[in-house]
């Protein structure tokens, strides 16, 4: 039986761009250009490394998002994933990591699943709580944080290091796992790789082929929201100190008007 991998990833706003919120204190989308974020390239990685190693195994690439995320099942796909799930909905426009994670479940479910990979954060929210909420949506236990993963016999099996120690942890499948940017580099996308991703199948799923209610997400559903937020102070000019046989001292004071001694 062909093991089923699917790897929820998610299309972010680059981190390098001028990033804002927009007039509803959501992500501002349309004004930066976004791409696969960088964390999940790892989990794709993972999941490509453990259909290598079955002897039959499919990987399917999931995300929640606008029209815009198709890029970065794309860029997935161009990586050696076999086919792509996209979820799209205007009723789903800021929906928080609660609702998120209830419409992934949904999609994991409906597209019939194995293992479910996720990276350890996304690089816009960096909340890091999707992967156990999606476990506990799907009665499955979860295996997160890992540096290290396999698959052998039904079971996975990961390390997951920490500051003072390394565990070794599994679980039987059909369970959930996250891996961190310790599990190892993620590939190029090759050339055959992005021409063989055209002819590859996305399919498209709105909230209605998933039996989620409009008000179970978005920012009517959601339990967190933006209550008000200020642009950064723009930089300004640093304090230049001439040493003159006093510079030790006033570099002191500075400091200490600082409160950092």
């Amino acid at each position: 039986m062909s093991l089923r991998i699917v790897v929820t990833v998610k299309y972010v706003p680059d981190a390098t761009g001028d990033r804002h919120f927009a007039d509803d204190l959501t992500v501002d989308r349309d004004d930066v250009d976004g791409l696969l974020s960088e964390l999940d390239e790892y989990a794709v990685e993972q999941a490509l490394q453990i259909a290598e190693d079955a002897d039959d195994a499919e990987v399917t690439v999931l995300t929640v998002g606008p029209e815009d995320a198709k890029d970065a099942l794309r860029k997935a796909l161009s990586m050696g994933a076999d086919k792509a799930i996209h979820v799209e909905d205007d009723d789903l426009h800021g929906t928080d990591a609660l609702g998120t994670s209830l419409v992934l479940a949904k999609a994991i479910e409906k597209a019939g699943y194995d293992l479910v990979i996720s990276g350890m954060a996304s690089t816009d929210g960096t909340m890091g709580v999707v992967p156990a909420l999606l476990a506990e949506r799907l009665g499955v236990p979860q295996v997160t944080l890992l540096s290290e993963v396999s698959v052998e016999d039904g079971t996975v099996k990961g390390r997951r290091d920490g500051d003072a120690a390394s565990e070794q942890l599994e679980a039987q499948l059909p369970a959930v796992v996250s891996v961190t940017d310790q599990s190892g580099e993620a590939r190029y996308p090759s050339f055959k790789g992005i021409m063989a991703a055209k002819k590859k199948p996305v399919e498209s799923w709105d909230l209605s082929d998933l039996e989620i209610e409009a008000e179970e997400v978005g920012l009517e559903g959601a339990y967190t929201t933006v209550d008000a937020a200020a642009e950064r102070p723009a930089r300004t000019a640093g304090t230049i100190v001439k040493d003159e046989g006093e510079g030790g001292k006033q570099l002191a004071e500075f400091l200490a008007s600082q409160k950092f001694i």
